[in-house]
């Protein structure tokens, strides 16, 4: 399986953006009923998301939390040598998104700059990405931008996800730093289940595909242009799959689950959190769940969780985090971090949208 140690790469800070408009579970009573609602809250944990306006997209998230970063350390932005954006709900089908960032953010054109379209696992893919061309390059400073706007992929009707799912944008800075502790990754992709997680049509393998929403076998109304997930595989696959190789990464490392200050899961399900801090024999302190607030927010939970673990339990210093993503693909990636937590930055909420962008 694929493994990698950066060396002399560092998380210097990392910023989180929220919509306004907070969506609580109970006020959907109206939509899916008491008992439905209520049982959805008990099961998944999730109190409340946040939703973007029509006009806003992941970009604009991820432009504010960039924004705010840059300001608040104090960042030179002709410095900034690369702009990675990890989203699957890009501005458009072509360019890739992180162009547009590059213009909007004022970033100088020897800029590297490219999308990495990946969900549930793509926060950690980002920081390897990021950490290995900084590494194999002359770039000293780095953004990587994640931002998630699942509630416009969702359809409206479906109760098994719209309750659940949150939108996001983060920007995390990285620095060449030569005492900086080594950043370590594994990864596992497991293609041949690539439709548990899929919205089957607005590329160009279903073109002609209907956008009208019908009721599917379990009473789910969708159409192919909305999230289809197949809960079942997906929760056997967060259980069975994931715990295992964790413990594969911790055992190839010589590490152990106590080696760690912090323990960020994907926030996949409340439930799901807690069996895989089981299932690893680590405190559940350890192991921050912020999607009770925030809901499922895809690639973004997880500098989500460490900016509500920042604020909501009053984290300081220098922690050793083990960091790990997983669900689309189907993936699972896993990361060992040192993170400096005086360098996140207070989460925020912004509605603004980029209206030259319409065209």
């Amino acid at each position: 399986m694929p493994i990698g140690n950066v060396e002399g790469i560092k998380i210097s800070g990392i910023s989180c953006v929220l919509p306004t408009n907070q969506v609580f579970s109970v006020d959907r009573y109206a939509d899916f009923g008491k008992e439905v609602v209520d049982k959805i809250i008990e099961k998944t944990g999730v109190e409340s998301v946040y939703h973007t306006k029509k006009e806003q997209t992941a970009s604009d998230l991820a432009f504010v939390a960039a924004e705010k970063l840059i300001e608040e350390k104090n960042v030179q932005k002709d410095k900034i040598g690369a702009l990675i954006f990890v989203s699957q709900t890009p501005d458009y089908r072509m360019p890739a998104t992180s162009f547009v960032l590059q213009h909007r953010l004022g970033l100088s054109e020897s800029c590297i700059c490219f999308d990495i379209n990946l969900g549930c696992s793509g926060y950690v893919n980002g920081l390897f990405a990021i950490s290995s061309l900084m590494k194999s390059s002359n770039i000293d400073q780095a953004l990587l931008l994640v931002a998630e706007t699942p509630s416009k992929r969702i359809s409206p009707l479906d109760r098994s996800l719209s309750m659940i799912f949150g939108d996001c944008g983060t920007a995390t800075l990285l620095e060449k730093k030569i005492d900086a502790e080594i950043m370590r990754f594994k990864f596992k992709s497991m293609g041949g289940k690539f439709d548990k997680i899929i919205v089957p049509a607005g590329a160009y393998r279903n073109i002609n595909a209907s956008h009208e929403r019908i009721a599917s076998e379990n009473g789910i109304i969708r159409s192919g242009y909305d999230t289809y997930m197949d809960g079942q595989d997906v929760f056997s696959f967060s259980i069975l799959d994931v715990p295992p190789f964790i413990k594969g990464f911790l055992n190839e490392t010589g590490t152990n689950q106590a080696d760690y200050d912090k323990i960020i899961l994907h926030q996949a399900n409340q439930f799901i959190l807690k069996q895989i801090a089981k299932k690893l024999k680590a405190n559940i302190l350890k192991v921050p769940i912020s999607m009770l607030k925030y809901g499922n927010t895809s690639s973004t939970s997880i500098p989500l969780a460490l900016a509500f673990s920042k604020e909501n339990e009053n984290d300081f210093g220098v922690k050793r985090t083990l960091l790990a993503g997983f669900g689309i693909g189907l993936s699972i990636a896993v990361a060992d971090v040192h993170i400096d937590y005086k360098d996140i930055i207070p989460i925020i909420h912004s509605d603004l949208n980029y209206s030259d962008g319409i065209l």
